[in-house]
């Protein structure tokens, strides 16, 4: 496993991947996801309704429990959860998101309980060590840091970051992007309170903190808490030249958790990544990396014609190359089929217990080869139901 790479003094040379263009940001509004409540009834009302879950599914409390509950609601418009209360529901969150493929897993999902911490600096080594916990030598483990819960009406820390390691975009004068596109908002954002990136095409963002107050603070990421896996091919030499890397723990932290009527404002969770994430979207995508063109270049491809196929070929080595290389780093890495077919057993499962699975489409469906997945022929119903993990509100 690689460490972070050092800057290029000529990102642009080294990288040819400058001709992608921005894309907006994603946030609740665009999920159709459900809003903070904002009043105590709302939250009494999923509370108890959070509460007769727990109970159902095994969760013990005192016989006062839930009148504990509703004295608090009353008295401040938010509640207390125990430690085992909030594991629960952290990983139930992560059960009911329709978003994720992988929740086969759920039961295994870590949960840090951060919420006595309030102070920027205090937050920001929480997320660092959540990058470094979660890595756990390549052995990536699934994990969440929850942080405090916010009254209704209330605005809580947030995370400006769409994830705790996130690469930065510089839109040039021309129009030309170097980088990362979706970045390119954040990156002005952190230029504008002082940092200043290399220019190149995979520069680190810093952490961006948003206090309630609305004050933005902002952490360099130490180099100790991101691992890159430098991409090479099995069988072409070459394809070390074009300078791709990636980093190897998704923390996904422009997320809130709802659970129990309560809003969480930050709640950064991790997983690992399934190989098309990498190969089909961040490198295969036109308003991202857009990697393809060049890749087919050095591959001699006749790219006069859709028809000639060019674009699978080259989408093809791309992804072997994401596989093989987290393989040889010793990183954990999911194919498109197996997580495919951790899915169904994780549906079947689901469904044996009288459980529901929700899902959306456009999330599970692997980006690459989807009529050769098993999910592609069964029906998906995207409800959403807490506790769940939302966008952030923008």
């Amino acid at each position: 496993m690689t460490s972070t790479l050092p800057s290029n003094s000529d990102p642009s040379s080294r990288c040819p991947f400058s001709g992608a263009t921005a894309s907006s940001d994603q946030d609740g509004e665009r999920f159709n996801e459900p809003l903070p409540l904002e009043s105590k009834e709302e939250v009494l009302c999923e509370a108890r309704s959070w509460f007769d879950q727990w109970v159902q599914e095994g969760g013990t409390a005192p016989s006062d429990r839930w009148d504990t509950i509703e004295q608090e609601v009353h008295a401040r418009g938010t509640w207390k959860m125990s430690s085992d209360e909030l594991a629960w529901s952290a990983r139930v969150a992560w059960r009911n998101n329709t978003r994720c493929i992988g929740r086969l897993f759920w039961k295994g999902l870590v949960v840090k309980d951060c919420r006595s911490l309030c102070a920027a600096q205090e937050i920001a080594e929480a997320c660092f060590e959540h990058l470094r916990q979660a890595y756990n030598g390549g052995r990536i483990r699934p994990m969440v840091t929850i942080f405090a819960p916010v009254a209704p009406g209330q605005r809580g820390v947030e995370i400006l970051n769409h994830q705790l390691v996130r690469y930065a975009g510089y839109r040039r004068p021309n129009g030309k992007v170097i980088g990362e596109p979706e970045s390119i908002e954040l990156t002005e954002l952190a230029e504008s309170l002082g940092w200043q990136g290399a220019g190149g095409a995979f520069d680190i963002l810093p952490l961006m903190i948003r206090m309630p107050g609305g004050d933005i603070k902002l952490f360099p990421v130490p180099n100790s808490c991101v691992r890159e896996v430098e991409l090479v091919h099995p069988e072409l030499p070459w394809f070390s030249e074009l300078g791709l890397r990636w980093y190897s723990v998704p923390v996904i932290s422009n997320m809130r958790m709802q659970a129990g009527g309560l809003h969480f404002s930050a709640a950064p969770f991790s997983g690992w990544y399934m190989s098309t994430e990498i190969g089909s979207r961040n490198f295969g995508d036109r308003d991202r990396y857009d990697a393809l063109p060049a890749l087919a270049q050095k591959l001699k491809l006749d790219t006069s014609s859709p028809r000639n196929l060019w674009q699978e070929r080259a989408l093809l080595e791309l992804n072997r190359a994401v596989l093989h290389s987290f393989s040889e780093a010793g990183v954990t890495l999911v194919d498109h089929h197996t997580a495919s077919e951790e899915f169904l057993r994780f549906r079947e499962r689901e469904e044996a217990l009288g459980r529901t699975v929700y899902a959306n489409r456009d999330w599970i469906i692997p980006p690459m080869s989807p009529a050769r997945c098993p999910t592609w022929d069964i029906s998906f119903d995207n409800q959403h139901v807490t506790p769940n993990f939302f966008h952030r509100v923008v």
